[in-house]
């Protein structure tokens, strides 16, 4: 497979900083390498910078940052749009979120066939410029996918994400605007207490099988928050009770087997609040899993105290 690693050092989406320094970490712990080692050609194009846009007005005074998420979604809409369109699978290094709000719809725009996404986080992010009360925009990157209202100055969604092509897993942190909104969805949904019952296998197999039968393009976006913070600590919106490595790779296993991803983001990704780097490791760990690696290929960690 030929895959584009595209850098993006995104910290708008949020008030705390950190996830600038996501994608260097993601190099430093050898994601291309890993991907190599699986057979893949792994081109890494460095890392991207926001377009420059005037900063638009917004009826919504706690929404900061608001032009450079937009100069951001556009630079990363051209850049996931043209890597598909050139035949390789973009890997986005993030980055807060929000760079999903540019990632999806890029990579959307460069097919024909339906756009599917699987979301692995513990929130939905379905807010809008409207209904956010943090004005964090890393939370609305689903509304804006799926073409809703509520995005004035961002650019216009090519080719929005049917809602039923959405699927959601691990959610253990939903406000109530967004619950109302998600509730009236057809987004299908699934929260640690599905995933407790029926087993993570369950309701990721029944959304690969429809993703197969559409023929479709599928985008995986994969927030370290998905994981159990005892996991994966280098995140600012930890949520206890989260994925186990274990579920974690579970999933990445049977994205591999199904041969259906065509783009992933990793995102959310702190170094600043990271133990010896395992957190970067692990998420390096469950890209390699998508992309091919077995159970019993992993190879060994060794820390020093």
């Amino acid at each position: 497979m030929d895959i584009e690693l595209i850098g993006a050092p995104v910290d708008s989406g949020k008030k705390g900083k950190g996830c600038l320094m996501g994608p260097d970490a993601y190099r430093t712990a050898n994601l291309a390498r890993a991907l190599r080692r699986l057979g893949h050609s792994v081109t890494d194009v460095g890392n991207l910078t926001p377009d420059m846009v005037a900063d638009p007005d917004c009826a919504n005074p706690a929404v900061h940052s608001l032009a450079e998420t937009i100069g951001w979604t556009q630079s990363l809409h051209r850049a996931g749009r043209n890597a598909m369109q050139a035949g390789r699978l973009p890997i986005f290094l993030g980055g807060d979120h929000s760079l999903s709000l540019g990632s999806v719809t890029g990579v959307a725009a460069a097919t024909d066939k339906p756009q599917f996404v699987l979301w692995l986080d513990a929130h939905s992010d379905f807010h809008t410029l409207m209904t956010t009360e943090s004005g964090n925009l890393h939370g609305t990157p689903l509304a804006y996918i799926t073409g809703r209202d509520g995005f004035e100055g961002f650019p216009t969604v090519p080719n929005p994400v049917p809602e039923q092509n959405i699927c959601i897993i691990g959610l253990r942190s939903v406000d109530e605007a967004e619950r109302s909104m998600l509730e009236d969805s057809d987004i299908r949904y699934h929260d640690m207490r599905e995933i407790d019952e029926n087993g993570i296998s369950v309701l990721l197999r029944r959304f690969l099988s429809d993703v197969a039968d559409a023929g479709g393009n599928l985008h995986v976006s994969l927030d370290v928050d998905f994981l159990d913070p005892s996991a994966a600590p280098a995140v600012g919106t930890t949520v206890p009770g989260g994925a186990t490595v274990r579920e974690g790779h579970l999933c990445m296993e049977l994205i591999a087997d199904s041969g259906l991803m065509t783009s992933l983001d990793l995102v959310e990704l702190n170094p600043f609040l990271d133990e010896r780097g395992r957190t970067a490791q692990l998420m390096v760990d469950l890209a390699a899993s998508a992309l091919g690696r077995r159970v019993f290929d992993r190879p060994t960690r060794a820390y020093s105290s």
